[in-house]
């Protein structure tokens, strides 16, 4: 009887249907929409919270942040315990922290909301290993494709309904609605899906790891806020401020090279292919994560300035050109590294990125630039890194490609957080003292050092370049 009872546990590869997909499917519609509403509507948020631009860059930074240290979790998680019980706890919490971001009577309560929904990110891994393990090869490679095309899809669906819901009802019916659907579609996945079994494994959780990157990146964006607004902060204080960032970055080091299963594989970037490509997405991404931030704020300040004036929903639909252009040059990208390299990928978007800001930094005076610039920029960035992540897949063994491809999408993820952080900075620096709205020169100042950042991709090129050779 027991050997029966085993064997019933073991799931035949096409028991789930499509219908159970397609449950999965809206809710990777919900979660992508939940995800994508702050961006259009972030200089809204700023105003009705009375926060500086850098401290409402954490607003976005802080689901970025949860999602990049939870990915590689999560996938251990549902490993361990099953992908649908895990996926539908972190739906759960998604839940909670919409809710408290659509209530939320201040910044640091949004804050929490927005480090809760971060968790959503985890979705994606679970889902896959949910199909992986009940559909057969083919049908397992259409079903994640639907799922993925449908997170992405939401992510348009919230840049364009932002500005509606906020302009129309409440910027807190933006966090609301999303959350409701997810409410509503989590009890359906759990009642079509059917259980996986777990998958036994010595390997632990490096929670120790989790816990310390995250705290190391959140203690290094409150410090550029703390550091930058209203005056900045004395010698003394900048001074601690960085003892702890290190302090907590030299921890997390420690505690990651002497995991027995770490997060992030110390070890695996001793490896040159590994390391260069990190080190060229994180710069990438840096860039690419200020222009996402400097763009809205540029077009939501005052029409009688030398701003547009534009509303949360004109806001949206400026950006949805990039984000089109960001959503296929993911496909792109993998393309152009078979047929060209990664390193020719690299340099090519590299320059498209630093010439289109060094040009905007002088030429800012219509609509019609900005929402170029945004598609340039975000159509480098995506098929750069995207390269990268192809070439490194074929650079190392194959027992590494998991650890390889999770260490390479937690730094553009990273990245994008950082640049973001960076350049609400330079906005809060440039603020006028009268207004606190951010002077033009401080835009200025943003896009270039934009620019600058994406070139110095091309020094990082050259750099490994002379590496591989010597």
């Amino acid at each position: 009887m027991k050997t029966t009872s085993v064997s019933e546990t073991v799931v035949s590869p096409v028991r789930i249907g499509w219908l159970s997909i397609g449950a999965l499917g809206i809710l990777a519609l919900a979660l992508g929409t939940l995800q994508s509403v702050v961006e259009p509507a972030l200089p809204l948020l700023q105003r009705e919270l009375g926060v500086s631009p850098a401290e409402g860059a954490l607003i976005g930074n802080a689901l970025l942040i949860t999602g990049a240290v939870i990915t590689p979790v999560a996938g251990k998680l549902g490993d361990r315990y099953g992908g649908k019980r895990v996926l539908i706890r972190l739906m759960a919490v998604v839940s909670v922290g919409g809710v408290m971001a659509g209530l939320a009577p201040n910044l640091p309560v949004l804050l929490l909301g927005q480090v809760l929904q971060g968790v959503m990110v985890g979705a994606l891994p679970l889902s896959f290993i949910l199909v992986r393990k009940h559909l057969t090869a083919e049908q397992s490679q259409a079903a994640i494709g639907l799922v993925v095309a449908l997170f992405t899809g939401g992510g348009m669906v919230g840049m364009l309904f932002a500005g509606p819901i906020a302009e129309g009802l409440s910027w807190r019916w933006m966090f609301a609605l999303p959350t409701i659907a997810i409410i509503a579609t989590t009890p359906v996945v759990s009642r079509l899906m059917p259980h996986d079994p777990p998958t036994s494994s010595d390997k632990g959780i490096d929670w120790p790891g989790t816990v310390l990157l995250s705290g190391t990146l959140l203690a290094f964006m409150l410090g550029l806020v703390t550091v930058t607004g209203d005056g900045g902060l004395p010698p003394l204080a900048v001074g601690a401020v960085a003892v702890v960032v290190a302090a907590l970055a030299t921890g997390w080091v420690v505690v990651e090279r002497r995991a027995a299963s770490p997060m992030v594989d110390l070890h695996m970037l001793a490896k040159p292919a590994m390391w260069h490509a990190c080190v060229l997405t994180l710069v990438i991404t840096a860039s690419s994560g200020m222009v996402v931030f400097l763009l809205p704020q540029l077009l939501a300040v005052s029409a009688d300035g030398y701003g547009f004036g534009a509303g949360t929903t004109d806001i949206g639909l400026f950006l949805l050109p990039g984000a089109i252009a960001g959503a296929v040059s993911d496909s792109v990208g993998g393309i152009a590294a078979r047929r060209f390299g990664p390193r020719a990928v690299v340099i090519v978007g590299t320059v498209v990125t630093a010439a289109t800001m060094i040009a905007l930094a002088a030429l800012h005076t219509a609509e019609w630039q900005l929402v170029l610039a945004k598609v340039l920029t975000a159509f480098a960035a995506g098929v750069g890194t995207t390269a990268l992540l192809a070439g490194t897949a074929t650079a190392i063994d194959t027992k590494d490609i998991g650890i390889a491809t999770s260490l390479l999408v937690v730094t553009r993820v990273v990245g994008v957080a950082l640049g973001a952080q960076i350049a609400g900075a330079i906005l809060d620096a440039g603020a006028e003292p009268m207004t606190g709205r951010p002077a033009e020169s401080a835009f200025v100042t943003g896009f270039a050092v934009a620019g600058l950042v994406a070139a110095l991709s091309l020094f990082v090129v050259r750099i490994t370049e002379k590496g591989a050779q010597a």
